[in-house]
């Protein structure tokens, strides 16, 4: 393929992308009461093997081409699909940088005690029954987990992604509502934003053991744990420089918006280099940036860019992974109902439970519980790492993915339903926002 014949191609590929995307959050937000990212996970599914592939086959591989031969995994991956790959990981960084951003630990001290009773609770019931039905039901089979993953790895993983929590879906149904300073609004960010912490840091374990190596792990984790530790302590102070910058002039200079996308790749860079993915870096450089003005500078300089062009890759990316035709057999999809029940039943009642412990009533507690029940794209991003580090297989990622799509889907109406009067009420001043 010429350079040219692979711009044209590409070109095409982002007008399909983008326009779908839109076209389908459109239509989401109108008649579902989706949020545009709830359906770019949909849109990624149906340009992907799944349903384009399946009524317009030559389209679908016209279009994104996953192999130089069509089918043949062993001929090499086609350049479009790297290039539509790289464009997905930038996109990821600077959005997990951007989630670093509202990461605010303040959120989680206001209400401790029933935030981490919550956290906690959302992710001893997920992480149990994921646990359970992986080495009761899922261990038996060999077409799920990579030969060479242990069974106890296999557990951490899957128990792991059972606990995931769509934290940015999350805070953008409580700053939608108008909640975001109420009690209920600050418990289920506290609880989520704790519960992707704990989620995140199984997975590092994972990656780092899976590769079989004890130096490998030891590299992993320390290094990992070092870089956290160093940001979040002396890189933090360092960083505070900036924002001091910012807030003298009054804005943002281009010096200094490069300058935090060179320390943002070079975070990236390292903890992917270490074993632990580039999400992590970009996260936790997002997390170390000084709060304040500057922080309203950096989103409006790249959120819309990063939201509307370079994040729907990511979706479609994973979209093109998704194979429902690998799902063969009447086995797994019975696998697949299960562990939706479990995902959900762990997730949402455990949830609910630890909440009316906490002193929350019926309502509320329904509603944080189906607040953490909606993974979204954080799980996307734990079952593509998964799926690339030769974790899991095809017919597992997809199983997780369906998953992922229903509980997601699920969240915005239901919360609707629970809590959607109150929050009404809440807005327009009729009852205080306790």
């Amino acid at each position: 393929m010429s350079d040219l014949d692979l711009m044209l191609r590409f070109m095409l590929q982002v007008l399909v992308v983008l326009a779908s995307c839109k076209l389908i959050g459109w239509f989401g937000h109108k008649y579902l009461m989706q949020a545009q990212v709830t359906m770019e996970m949909i849109v990624g599914v149906m340009l992907g093997p799944s349903l384009l592939g399946l009524f317009l086959p030559k389209l679908q591989e016209y279009l994104f081409p996953m192999f130089l031969r069509a089918g043949d995994a062993t001929s090499g991956r086609n350049p479009s699909m790297s290039i539509l790959y790289v464009i997905a990981q930038i996109g990821l960084v600077l959005y997990m940088f951007l989630i670093g951003l509202e990461f605010n630990t303040k959120l989680i001290s206001t209400r401790a005690k029933a935030a981490l009773g919550v956290s906690a609770a959302g992710i001893i019931f997920p992480f149990t029954l994921g646990a359970i039905v992986c080495l009761t039901i899922l261990s038996k089979r060999n077409d799920l987990f990579a030969p060479d993953i242990s069974l106890a790895n296999q557990a951490l993983y899957l128990g792991a992604a059972m606990s995931i929590t769509a934290f940015p879906m999350l805070a953008r149904i409580i700053f939608e509502a108008g909640i975001a300073g109420t009690s209920l609004g600050t418990l289920a960010l506290g609880a989520g934003a704790t519960d992707d912490a704990v989620a995140w840091s199984l997975l590092a374990v994972v990656l780092a053991t899976a590769k079989g190596d004890i130096r490998i792990a030891i590299w992993a984790i320390g290094g990992g744990f070092g870089f956290i530790t160093l940001m979040l302590t002396v890189g933090k102070r360092v960083l505070s420089r900036l924002g001091d910058i910012v807030d003298r002039d009054g804005r943002m200079s281009q010096t200094v918006l490069v300058t935090v996308l060179l320390i943002l790749f070079f975070g990236a860079w390292f903890t992917d280099a270490v074993g632990i993915y580039a999400v992590f870096g970009a996260f936790v450089m997002g997390a170390a940036m000084p709060r304040g003005l500057i922080v309203t500078e950096i989103r409006a300089n790249i959120e819309k860019i990063t939201v509307g062009l370079f994040l729907p890759f990511f979706f479609v990316y994973s979209g093109l992974n998704t194979h429902l035709g690998s799902l063969n057999s009447p086995a797994l999809w019975a696998i697949g109902g299960l562990v939706l029940v479990a995902a959900i039943a762990g997730k949402f009642g455990g949830c609910y439970l630890a909440a009316r412990l906490a002193g929350e009533d019926h309502r509320e507690s329904l509603a944080i519980g189906t607040l953490m029940n909606s993974r979204g794209l954080m799980e996307l991003i734990i079952l593509n790492i998964g799926l690339q580090q030769k974790v899991i297989t095809i017919q597992l990622f997809t199983i997780m993915i369906l998953m992922a799509i229903v509980t997601t889907v699920m969240a915005a109406p239901l919360f609707e339903f629970i809590y959607g009067k109150k929050a009404a009420q809440i807005q327009a001043g009729i009852v205080p926002a306790t």
